[in-house]
């Protein structure tokens, strides 16, 4: 799999908030979108999502260009912003509910990925009553269940304890070795420095710089 961005510029109201972004990203790699809030991470993942198109430039996934031969990826999972979920459903019934959007995802596959994150298939309660880690780990389950080709990550060890953490780890870099495309955004440049194969700078809307981990 590889996405290709060309020329990639967003203006919203008149301000431009993404600008000559060029990118090539590949498949079985991870790579770190790195930046103070607000310097464009989030927004260039809701649009390689297709949550959003371009005001110019170009996205192509598998050579079908984003917005045009295609509205979304053809298999994409994510976690951006606050993952949203029915308060008075458990984890399970929410993952469920959105396998019920997917062709290849059964209830195997919900209580597979649940226990993955390290949730309780059976917990009965209420995703209201749902910690803030519980809540990120329900995010990371909905974001890779079926086994996406693509799964974009804002944030993801977000409200995580530290055992936690090197589960989320481990989970990230196993799925990389499944020749996925795997794009994580963080303000924290030591967890990219811990996790990312190719780590992306970002500043005002641009890409500054990338790097490339020795593994």
């Amino acid at each position: 799999m590889k996405i290709e961005i060309t020329n990639l510029k967003k203006v919203i109201k008149g301000t431009i908030v993404l600008d000559d972004i060029n990118y090539t990203f590949s498949g079985g790699r991870i790579y770190g979108l790195c930046g103070k809030n607000g310097c464009g991470k989030t927004m260039l993942m809701r649009l390689i999502a297709g949550l959003i198109y371009p005001s110019s430039g170009t996205i192509r996934i598998k050579d079908k260009v984003l917005g045009k031969d295609i509205s979304f990826p053809e298999s994409v999972g994510m976690l951006i912003e606050n993952p949203s979920f029915l308060n008075d459903y458990t984890g399970k019934q929410n993952l469920e509910m959105l396998a019920g959007l997917q062709k290849n995802v059964d209830k195997a596959e919900v209580r597979r990925v649940l226990e993955q994150v390290g949730l309780d298939p059976d917990d009965k309660r209420k995703f209201y009553k749902y910690s803030l880690g519980m809540r990120q780990r329900l995010g990371i389950a909905a974001a890779i269940m079926g086994s996406p080709e693509l799964i974009l990550l804002d944030e993801p060890i977000n409200a995580i304890d530290t055992d936690g953490v090197q589960e989320i780890r481990a989970i990230i870099r196993g799925l990389s070795a499944e020749n996925r495309i795997i794009i994580v955004a963080s303000h924290d440049k030591s967890e990219m420095d811990y996790l990312a194969d190719e780590k992306i700078y970002m500043s005002e809307g641009r890409l500054i710089k990338e790097t490339e981990n020795d593994r």
